[in-house]
């Protein structure tokens, strides 16, 4: 028999074992079939790694501001990366909601991410906010592309959040960004 103070002992050494294989679905009574099931999970899986991928710029700009603008810049990329951290978590549970496996592991983002990485130097406040333009893009038409193979397919929830949430989140963020590579002056030479 073993004593109370055996028992409270954590069993932290334990024979590792997977319970559901990545690109697997588990059964779910969620009114879709398999086949839309799995074409949302890899939908969202690219669109996850890609979120993963922008939001971690995000935060790499954030901290490597520099310039007239950086206070600024700093407050908002650090706003936009809350945003894109919600939507990371939003996706990954959709997916796990379909019956999928979310990737989540830095390792399996950088293998699927389709955004150009950037280096791991500092570049000018132009650079940084076009590299964030881009991935935008990237999401933004993967997001469309989604919305309607969903659609198609009769899955109207994952539809609901890449219109609702995915696509309505990246538009403004890219209105706030692409405003700050305008060509305007702070002072025009001929006002006296």
């Amino acid at each position: 028999m073993a004593s109370q103070s055996d028992t409270a002992q954590p069993r932290y050494k334990v024979d590792y074992r997977e319970i559901q294989p990545f690109g697997t679905l588990k059964q779910l009574p969620i009114a879709l079939k398999d086949n839309a099931r799995l074409q949302s999970v890899a939908i969202l899986n690219q669109l996850l790694a890609d979120t993963m991928t922008l939001r971690d710029m995000y935060k790499k700009h954030h901290w490597q501001m520099s310039g007239a603008t950086f206070y600024q810049l700093h407050l908002l990329l650090d706003k936009h990366y809350e945003e894109q951290a919600e939507l990371v978590d939003t996706i990954a549970e959709r997916i796990m909601a379909l019956g999928g496996i979310s990737i989540a592991m830095a390792p399996d983002v950088a293998e699927m991410t389709r955004i150009p990485r950037p280096p791991k130097g500092r570049e000018d406040v132009p650079t940084q906010l076009s590299r964030l333009l881009e991935a935008h893009e990237i999401i933004l038409r993967q997001a469309h592309e989604g919305a309607e193979q969903a659609d198609d397919s009769g899955d109207d929830g994952t539809n609901d959040l890449l219109v609702s949430e995915v696509i309505r989140t990246n538009e403004p963020q890219v209105w706030f960004l692409a405003e700050h590579l305008a060509e305007t002056a702070l002072v025009r030479p001929d006002d006296k």
